[in-house]
């Protein structure tokens, strides 16, 4: 097969017992309808911020390619950046607020003074070159003009011819936006396509839940001989096996790294070391998808798991998810075949020989599983296998 691996698609399978992994305005565990039945499921948000802030071998930061930071008060460290420059207080604000005035971040339409006014109305990913290159400019802006509306003008005036240079900075919006895309209204920064798609986890079977009644003990009344706790309390845990599902465009993933236009990621002009960032991105992203666990109250319920199950394919055809698989959930009593994880696996695989026949069989497959199972035409390997794997047919272009 020498069809380009244009898609990457990551298909998983994960445990978690007795676990409040992604919560809603309620603090219930979130749900999904899906066909027969209610399911659990963790929101793409929380899977990406995950395995944004994970830190150990394949974390992303490890990768030495700038991040980005994601808050409302990217302004307002700009100003205190400034200022460790050197500047004087007022001078950072007025040069902050001419920032604000000159549309690089949205505020919300605040009218407020100070710091306040330097928030936006929802939290922005910016990039750390992005960050550095303004404190940088502003910083000499100021250290050239001590007068606060003079400034001002100078800064918008800057902001003006500056937009091109910012967009030209080196992996300027960080990795992340790299990955999973940047939305901004700025007249100044731009946004950014995703390279990398993220569904929501849901369980293969319908909900398991169960009201978490407990009680704090309160340790010197105790001492005295009474029995009254400090508190009562309920919560919601939930356990399952969840489906989890995941697409990296390749040729996205390289022009957002490298500056090169997707349409010419796999053609003879574009040599190999072009694709070696983004096959070594691709790497990391598969260990932190398998390894890395979501979930609060982690104190309380330890909710950490591997990847029971996970599937990589490569091909130029569109994505397509085996979520439909279970949309009759997977019998809890019956699963057909022996665990209720090789239920799971059989499904999939049923799924992607009928999907085979249908359309003719067009992706390369490998696959890592705890069961000894089969999936049709994948070869089994394990997590370190599937990195390299993927890692070098995006270097060769070919799969």
């Amino acid at each position: 097969m020498n069809a380009e691996p244009r898609f990457i698609q990551i298909h998983t399978l994960h445990t978690y017992p007795a676990a409040l992994l992604n919560r809603d305005d309620a603090g219930l565990a979130k749900r999904l309808p899906l066909g027969n039945a209610v399911r659990t499921r963790i929101s793409s948000q929380c899977l990406k911020r995950h395995w944004r802030m994970t830190d150990d071998r394949f974390a992303l930061s490890a990768l030495d390619i700038p991040m980005a930071i994601r808050s409302r008060s990217t302004l307002d460290e700009i100003r205190k950046r400034i200022i460790k420059n050197g500047v004087a207080d007022d001078l950072a604000q007025a040069a902050a607020e001419a920032l604000r005035e000159g549309k690089l971040l949205d505020n919300g339409g605040k009218t407020k003074k100070g710091e306040e006014a330097l928030k936006t109305g929802q939290a922005v990913l910016m990039g750390t070159a992005e960050i550095n290159y303004l404190v940088k400019r502003c910083t000499e802006l100021a250290e050239a003009d001590e007068n606060e509306e003079t400034l001002k003008k100078a800064v918008l005036a800057m902001l003006k011819g500056e937009k091109k240079n910012i967009a030209a900075l080196k992996h300027g919006s960080g990795l992340e936006s790299a990955l999973f895309g940047r939305m901004v209204t700025s007249d100044v920064l731009a946004s950014r396509d995703a390279s990398i798609y993220v569904s929501h986890a849901f369980t293969v079977h319908e909900a398991q839940v169960e009201n978490d009644y407990f009680t704090v003990v309160d340790d010197l009344l105790r001492e005295t001989g009474e029995l009254g706790s400090a508190g009562i309390f309920d919560t919601e845990l939930a356990s399952g096996l969840y489906y989890g599902y995941v697409v990296v465009d390749v040729r996205q993933l390289v022009e957002n790294l490298e500056g090169i236009n997707a349409k010419d990621c796999f053609t003879e002009s574009t040599p190999a070391e072009r694709r070696e960032l983004s096959a070594q991105v691709v790497q990391h992203l598969l260990h932190l998808i398998a390894t890395v666990s979501p979930g609060a109250k982690r104190g309380s319920t330890a909710p950490f798991d591997w990847a029971k199950f996970m599937l990589v394919e490569a091909g130029d055809w569109q994505p397509c998810s085996l979520a439909g698989a279970f949309h009759d959930a997977l019998s809890l009593t019956d699963s057909g075949a022996g665990t209720i994880r090789e239920g799971a696996v059989q499904r999939m695989d049923r799924e992607i020989a009928a999907m085979d026949e249908a359309y003719g069989s067009n992706l390369a497959r490998r696959f890592l599983s705890l069961d000894p199972v089969t999936i049709s035409g994948a070869e089994r390997t394990n997590l370190a296998g599937l990195g390299e794997w993927a890692s070098e047919i995006i270097r060769q272009g070919a799969c």
